[in-house]
């Protein structure tokens, strides 16, 4: 069996990982990296000692998504000519991820869409990922949904439960796998600045990159942000900033004051999760920390009106706090007032996998039997 896997970011990178690694020990592995995230992409890449075998140029700084979808599906098609590959593997929600699902798809070519199911019910939140995620549905031979609940949505668009295999979220596998090359329980490799804030007081880890969350949303959570720091000057705030102009030009511009907060370029994946582990909370409105966060036992404040991850929510791991600044300094004053509140999390069980994920998708696509994860 000869496997394609299309990635182009650097979430995809990390949550396809494990499923290389698993898929080489039983099929031709193909790796094409559609450039949609070029400088992020590859330090995820080296974070796992990945290295694509194709890599596509389709990304221009200030393209629309428009060019980007009709670059991916040029270049896609061609790869897909080229290499004639059983099964194309993609996952998530990306630009990179739709295209590759729909060239595969017009070519007769099997789909397995890894992370399947997660869903909004708002088209408009987050842009484009719930598009991009439900229009792969359709075009998908398998789904592989990271939890009951997912697998109830696609369930409820049509999706016959034949096609559908619940496999855990393979970001806990990926969490395992990278925790593994630890020595002594940390990265070898710390930045200096991140290693001197760490042992200077608590830490709070903010991130904000989702699209409904620039222009002025963007310029009020920067003005909570200050507010927060200031309130809790004993608290170290640690804050890498996204590659992104629309968040790297409020960021810089107003909060480049605050000397209990750390501006700091992207950080490589052992970095983030070592981060989130000795957090006491995380402020962000990333999906994939939502996730990683359970593994460690940190609680995560979630700025956006929507989450696809309400596991967390439910499980008291994670507070919805929507984009009102108002709400979400509340949320996390609740959190940072109640260090009782947040270690009972450590205990909990991560509702999002169990680091077999990569195993029962591998068995999938060989047609085997494997059992449920039941998170």
């Amino acid at each position: 069996m000869k496997v394609l896997v299309v990635l182009g970011t650097r979430p995809e990178v990390i949550k396809l990982a494990p499923v290389i690694s698993a898929l080489k020990l039983r099929a031709e592995v193909r790796v094409c990296a559609s450039g949609q995230h070029r400088e992020m992409l590859q330090q995820a890449l080296d974070a796992f000692d990945l290295q694509p075998h194709i890599m596509l140029d389709t990304m221009s700084p200030g393209r629309s998504l428009n060019i980007l979808a009709a670059r991916l599906l040029e270049a896609l098609d061609a790869v897909l000519e080229r290499e004639g590959p059983d099964w194309v593997l993609v996952q998530g929600d990306t630009t990179t991820a739709f295209c590759a699902g729909l060239a595969a798809f017009q070519r007769g070519i099997r789909v397995g869409h890894v992370e399947a199911g997660l869903r909004t019910g708002d088209l408009a939140s987050p842009f484009p990922e719930e598009a991009n995620r439900s229009l792969l549905s359709r075009v998908s031979t398998l789904h592989f949904a990271p939890t009951q609940m997912a697998a109830a949505a696609i369930c409820a668009e049509g999706i016959a439960e034949s096609a559908i295999r619940i496999t855990g979220n393979t970001v806990v596998d990926a969490i395992l796998q990278a925790k593994a090359t630890w020595p002594g329980g940390m990265p070898a490799i710390l930045p200096a600045a991140i290693e001197q804030r760490l042992t200077t007081g608590p830490t709070v880890l903010v991130t904000c990159h989702r699209r409904e969350n620039f222009g002025s949303v963007m310029e009020s959570f920067c003005h909570m942000l200050a507010r927060l720091c200031r309130k809790n000057k004993d608290t170290q705030w640690i804050f890498p900033v996204h590659l992104n102009p629309s968040v790297r030009e409020p960021v810089l511009r107003l909060l480049g004051q605050e000397a209990n907060l750390l501006l700091t370029d992207p950080v490589d994946y052992h970095t983030s999760l070592y981060l989130i582990s000795r957090a006491r909370l995380v402020l962000s409105d990333s999906g994939g920390i939502q996730e990683e966060a359970p593994s460690f036992g940190t609680p995560v404040v979630v700025m956006r009106k929507h989450t696809e991850r309400m596991e967390g929510v439910k499980a008291g791991f994670a507070t919805l706090a929507g984009q009102d600044p108002v709400a979400i300094e509340a949320a996390v004053d609740g959190w940072l007032s109640d260090p009782a509140r947040c270690e009972t999390l450590r205990a909990r069980q991560n509702p999002y996998g169990d680091g077999h994920a990569s195993e029962r998708i591998v068995s999938a696509l060989f047609g085997e039997p494997c059992e449920a994860f039941h998170g």
